[in-house]
């Protein structure tokens, strides 16, 4: 009974922590989405931004890594 309990709490966890995946993604496209709204109001400056955007995109998606290590870890680690 002991060990069910404690695997129980490994998957909950690790679902729990794959949430922040899907957090990521949301994340990613409110980057995109609120870059692609400011060069559409002016697009002379939407060519200096394009780097912003992807450092912005590479931390939301780092985050979600992040988040589906610690899921795996949770669930594999003895």
């Amino acid at each position: 009974m002991e060990g069910n309990i404690a695997e129980l709490g490994q998957y909950l966890g690790a679902g729990l922590a794959a949430i922040g995946s899907g957090f990521a993604a949301i994340g990613v496209g409110n980057v995109a989405g609120n870059f692609l709204a400011g060069a559409l109001r002016n697009p002379s400056a939407a060519a200096s931004q394009t780097a912003t955007l992807f450092i912005g995109i590479a931390f939301a998606e780092a985050l979600g890594i992040f988040a589906f290590l610690v899921a795996l870890l949770l669930m594999f680690a003895v």
